[in-house]
């Protein structure tokens, strides 16, 4: 088994991007707007994208009238993101354990259960602080995650698609600590058969309230789907937390 993290292979991979080019530009316009319509997030506003990918979200914003930084440990993602910067959109290379802006943005996003990825809590509680340290005093961090008890009841066992000729067979399960996929990849245009296992951490409400709180963010409001419907701990497929910095 290689030593590297499993995320920074799976990202990194032309086969992620493929199995997932569902996730559209339209998707993420609809997502943006909610979000800064709720917010009512004014123009010039500093925002950080966590996780950014190929930067669908931090364009959708920019789009607004927004200064979007995005940030992202795939080096091949950040690459394609760079293709649409402009003075109010940069991208970078960055692993959001580490420090990143300090006290400079007015708001962080964190979309797509684009957390939970690490080895050890200590791990992710460095991921919460380099995002609570990133925001000014009253700055706002949204996590869209997700609903541990729906994706427990729902979860879909098996799965096989064929994309551009490339076939992908999808298994999940859970333990009491994680969620985890399993994609076993078959190119056969280029003879290439490759399996990655994507891996979750379960947590929950109560889990993000005590994390936020010891990072001086403090939740504010918690919605249970991408409408912005209130959130129901059984029947709510997203967890997506808003909470605010009260202290440094």
């Amino acid at each position: 088994m290689s030593s590297i993290e499993w995320f920074r292979l799976w990202f990194s991979s032309p086969y992620y991007h493929l199995l997932y080019e569902s996730r559209n530009d339209e998707e993420a316009e609809d997502c943006a707007k909610k979000f800064s319509e709720y917010l009512n997030i004014q123009p010039g506003s500093r925002l950080l994208d966590v996780a950014c990918g190929k930067g669908r979200h931090s364009r959708a914003f920019a789009s607004k009238g927004f200064n979007v930084t995005g940030i992202d440990i795939s080096a091949s993602s950040i690459i394609e993101a760079k293709k649409f910067e402009t003075d109010t959109l940069q991208f970078f290379v960055h692993d959001m354990r580490l420090p990143f802006w300090i006290n400079y943005f007015d708001y962080a996003f964190n979309f797509f259960t684009s957390f939970g990825y690490f080895r050890t809590l200590r791990e992710h509680n460095d991921a919460l602080r380099t995002i609570a340290q990133s925001l000014k005093l009253n700055g706002i961090f949204v996590i869209d995650y997700l609903n541990v008890h729906y994706a427990e009841n729902n979860i879909v066992k098996h799965e096989e698609k064929e994309m551009n000729g490339v076939y992908f067979k999808v298994k999940r399960w859970f333990d009491g600590e994680r969620f985890y996929k399993q994609i076993d990849i078959e190119d056969k245009a280029k003879n290439i058969i490759e399996s990655f296992t994507e891996q979750v951490k379960k947590f929950n409400l109560g889990n993000f309230t005590d994390m936020l709180s010891h990072e001086g963010l403090m939740i504010e409001k918690v919605f249970g789907n991408y409408n912005l419907s209130e959130y129901d701990e059984k029947h709510s497929p997203r967890l997506i937390v808003i909470a605010k910095k009260i202290h440094y």
